[in-house]
């Protein structure tokens, strides 16, 4: 297996961010957790041209890039599988305002359908959040 490249997009309202809530197997076991939304950086795409993407596929909306923050580079293991990723994160907004007064959204991936929520920047100590390193990188920068 080789590394993987994706892009993930932090959006915040207020002193909460949007993050995509999933249930199954992941490195540190079985349940739910939590990551930002975003996706795997296609061939001769940009990074930040993923997260247009990926937001527009997988939530129906546009978003402006803010700023570009820090890459993670990210070595986990699944049932014995060893994974790794590197992952471009950027700070993105909604370009329609009214979308921050949401308070969930419907993430669409193929036929997986999970939901979007706001969660306080002050409980993601105590979530499972995607990938490894990004608890601390969102309590340095937010």
């Amino acid at each position: 297996m080789v590394p993987r490249a994706n892009a993930l997009g932090l959006l915040r309202k207020d002193d909460q961010i949007l993050l995509e809530e999933q249930k199954g197997v992941h490195s540190k076991g079985i349940g739910y957790f939590y990551r930002p939304i975003g996706g795997t950086i296609e061939l001769g795409e940009r990074s930040y041209e993923t997260l247009i993407r990926e937001y527009k596929e997988e939530l129906d909306v546009e978003i402006a890039i803010k700023r570009y923050i820090h890459c993670l580079e990210n070595i986990y293991e699944i049932n014995g599988r060893i994974g790794h990723e590197i992952t471009q994160i950027y700070e993105v907004e909604f370009k329609d305002e009214l979308l921050y007064k949401k308070d969930t959204f419907q993430v669409v991936e193929g036929s997986r359908i999970t939901q979007a929520k706001w969660i306080s920047l002050g409980n993601i100590e105590s979530l499972i959040l995607y990938p490894n390193g990004l608890q601390e990188l969102i309590k340095q920068i937010m």
